[in-house]
């Protein structure tokens, strides 16, 4: 194992140890909801994919009455070569359903877009960042073009992924990946964006990228125009895998935030 590699399992450490630094700061500033991740999921046989909120390696899925009601709008696209569909999600009691479940080669993304913006202090000044978190789901490992503003997609080998941000490779971005057992992994991508990691379990992982950007701006909100002075991004990887050994049970679910 590298340097830049740490791992942990259930019961030797607790996986949320290995979450972005940035992230932990976001949770004392913000709370809660900015050190959580989305991400999308579709069990076997479930007619559609779900977009939840919460910590996949905790068994944690945040519900409304809730954190999960903290979000403005969440939207996806199905990704299958045959033109994009992109559908509001619906709101349910654990989750954002999607009218649709990605199929053999076919990517799902999803974001919101209109997360309520929040001030933190830094030094003297009070500060208004945007959190806007996002997803996407694969059923395989072929190579896929970015989509996400900040987006984590699979390179054509089982594994190795590569980090993009507004299209260009992001060098020395953070990944995390964790299962739903609570093992997880870190690693470094390279001066290309790239990241590997051994999926020795089939069954669903989650990767995890963040990245901050200083760039002050502006958006359309419900009562005008909201500005901030950055945005905190947070992009999940679903990756759905047939091949290796049997997966590890996820823990006792965890009590969602009210």
């Amino acid at each position: 194992m590298s340097d830049k590699t740490s791992a942990t399992l259930r019961g030797h450490s607790h996986p949320t140890t290995i979450r972005l630094a940035l992230s932990a700061l976001l949770l004392a500033a913000a709370g809660a909801a900015q050190a959580h991740q989305i991400w999308i999921e579709q069990a076997a046989g479930q007619a559609r994919a779900i977009v939840r909120f919460g910590e996949f390696g905790d068994n944690l899925r945040e519900t409304s009455p809730g954190l999960l009601d903290k979000f403005g709008q969440v939207k996806a696209i199905l990704l299958n070569g045959k033109g994009d569909t992109v559908v509001e999600a619906t709101k349910g009691k654990d989750g954002y359903a999607l009218p649709f479940r990605a199929e053999g080669g076919d990517s799902i993304v999803a974001e919101d877009a209109a997360y309520p913006l929040y001030s933190a202090k830094q030094g003297e000044k009070q500060l208004t960042h945007w959190y806007r978190p996002a997803a996407r789901l694969v059923t395989d490992h072929a190579a896929l073009a970015p989509k996400l503003l900040l987006d984590l997609v699979p390179t054509g080998e089982a594994g190795k992924f590569k980090v993009f941000f507004r299209g260009q490779p992001l060098p020395k971005a953070k990944v995390s990946l964790v299962t739903q057992s609570g093992w997880a992994k870190e690693q470094h991508a390279d001066e290309q964006g790239l990241v590997s990691f051994d999926l020795p379990w089939k069954g669903q992982y989650v990767a995890e990228v963040a990245h901050d950007d200083r760039t002050p701006g502006e958006r359309s909100g419900a009562k005008g125009v909201e500005k901030y002075d950055g945005v905190h991004y947070v992009t999940s990887l679903t990756v759905l895998t047939r091949a290796g050994a049997d997966p590890i049970p996820a823990g006792p679910a965890a009590a969602p935030n009210r």
